[in-house]
């Protein structure tokens, strides 16, 4: 019975050596269509970045064409899973999920630019203190050095030395999702959001900061 059992596991090990062939080239397979069929989970990156309110911020980078996803929450402080309510020592911030093949890092940093104002350390428009503060989060030395360059253009465009640009560049923290309620507010309720960004006198101060380049990801003027 044993020499049996023995001699059908030899007329099996051929066949389960191709069962095994088979199964991987289906795994590689599977790879190649996700890549080809589904390329937003497979080619995006990220940047975290705070400029004020989160609501706004959110909706003024969605739009851009390569942008997967901007989901907002807060960073950069050493609380765990931190709430509106309690988020001591971190920046309401948005994380942008884009397609670097669609839009460049740099592109997206103009937008950001221009939707905050690079002056205020302290908070931002209605919004003040540490939470609302203007704050680029870097994942390496090729994003940081990116972000510098958006600094030093900023400062150019609006005419005021580089140290006066009062955005914040820090090491990438971990990012705690906001609660349900707080993502795609602009979209869920319009009018609530109006009303909070015109009496927040957000897009006044940005018209004086930066004129018709405003919101705008206009090549930087020199």
């Amino acid at each position: 019975m044993a020499l049996w059992i023995e001699q059908q596991k030899k007329l099996l090990i051929p066949f389960f050596d191709a069962y095994n062939l088979i199964m991987k080239f289906l795994y590689s397979l599977i790879i190649v269509f996700s890549i080809v069929f589904n390329p937003i989970n497979t080619i995006a990156d990220e940047i975290i970045l705070g400029g004020g309110c989160f609501w706004c911020l959110e909706h003024d980078l969605e739009s851009l064409k390569g942008i997967n996803k901007v989901q907002s929450g807060y960073s950069g402080g050493d609380l765990q899973k931190p709430t509106y309510e309690n988020h001591t020592g971190h920046q309401e911030v948005v994380l942008v999920d884009y397609d670097s093949n669609l839009v460049s890092l740099s592109k997206i940093l103009r937008l950001y630019m221009r939707n905050v104002d690079p002056l205020d350390g302290s908070g931002q428009f209605c919004d003040r203190g540490d939470s609302y503060k203007p704050v680029i989060f870097y994942n390496d030395l090729s994003e940081e050095n990116e972000a510098k360059q958006a600094l030093s253009s900023a400062s150019i465009e609006i005419g005021v030395p580089l140290e006066n640009i009062a955005v914040e560049l820090k090491s990438k923290n971990q990012f705690w999702l906001a609660e349900d309620y707080h993502q795609d507010f602009a979209e869920k309720n319009q009018l609530k959001y109006k009303f909070y960004r015109f009496s927040c006198g957000r897009d006044q101060k940005l018209d004086e900061i930066w004129g018709e380049n405003a919101r705008s990801t206009n090549l930087w003027k020199e």
